[in-house]
């Protein structure tokens, strides 16, 4: 009967582990690459559903720090429209939680209160889920640095396309609609920019820096800005010198993936070699220890 609970508490807390970790992973992919819908133009609600004040002062939130200020580059960044503040408090709020209810347990398994099997793999859980709270900035560097390559790639087509209507009489919107199909990972604020343009077009272009978050977006829109406002010589020299600095980026970022993926196949070369001397030539190392042993007395 024991090993049979032993069993069933092992199989209860993998599983209660795997709840865990992919449930992360999907609520963390569900914020990020979430389609946002492209016809709602005004997105206040997010912004109003805030915690009570006292929530801020408690970790800290409530005023401006650099941590602060870094998440709320990096948010934009990433395209995750969640308020920097929360994110922030949540972050510290849980980096103290789960050390308390990692000790809370340990204290539960040592006066065997709890089975030792259950409070050691709870423990695990909650420090991996530690050290992946503690390392969000470099992910949400990751996560920025990827979306930023793409946004720089759908810019440098779409800058090259009005550029091929150097001349032509058609209205600045209807080049930019031309342009739609050549995007895929900014088609929705490219959509809701056209959608907007006739309203506002200032507001439009504002709210469009704003929603992707990268430097890339600011100069496109200036860049789009000065072009409505007069389309001259310069702009579309001008122009052409940004799309020659983007392509030389992305070619520096290509190089870049290109020696972090040798580096990571070096290593990954490494491990076979290790095993093979593991298997097969430390067994030979030790008898001929043995017999040097043997030999000197």
């Amino acid at each position: 009967m024991s090993e049979l609970m032993k069993s069933l508490t092992f199989g209860l807390s993998w599983l209660l582990q795997f709840s865990l970790v992919f449930g992360g992973i999907y609520a963390a992919a569900r914020v990020i690459f979430a389609p946002r819908n492209r016809w709602r133009i005004h997105l206040k609600g997010w912004r109003k559903r805030r915690a009570p004040r006292w929530w801020y002062k408690v970790w800290r939130t409530d005023r401006e720090s650099v941590a602060l200020q870094e998440r709320r580059v990096l948010l934009l960044g990433c395209g995750i429209r969640y308020s920097p503040e929360s994110y922030l408090a949540l972050r510290r709020c849980l980096l103290t939680t789960f050390p308390v209810v990692g000790l809370a347990l340990y204290a539960l398994q040592a006066s065997r209160a709890l089975p030792a099997l259950t409070a050691w793999n709870a423990i695990f859980a909650l420090a991996i889920a530690t050290v992946l709270l503690s390392l969000d900035r470099s992910a949400l560097h990751s996560i920025r640095r990827h979306r930023t390559d793409r946004i720089r790639r759908e810019i440098v087509a779409v800058i090259s396309q009005l550029l091929y209507y150097t001349g032509s009489r058609m209205h600045l919107h209807g080049k930019l609609m031309k342009c739609l199909s050549l995007t895929r990972h900014i088609r929705n604020e490219m959509g809701l920019l056209l959608n907007e343009w006739y309203h506002d077009a200032d507001a439009a272009l504002k709210r469009f820096k704003e929603r992707l978050g990268t430097d890339e977006a600011y100069g496109f829109a200036e860049s789009i800005r000065s072009l409505r406002l007069n389309e001259s010589d310069e702009i579309y020299a001008l122009m052409r010198e940004i799309v020659r600095d983007y392509k030389a980026q992305i070619e520096l970022s290509r190089q870049s993936r290109k020696e972090t993926t040798s580096y990571l196949l070096f290593v990954l070369a490494g491990v076979p070699i290790l095993y093979t001397f593991q298997v097969f030539l430390y067994p030979w190392v030790q008898e001929a220890a043995k017999l040097f042993d043997a030999l000197n007395p």
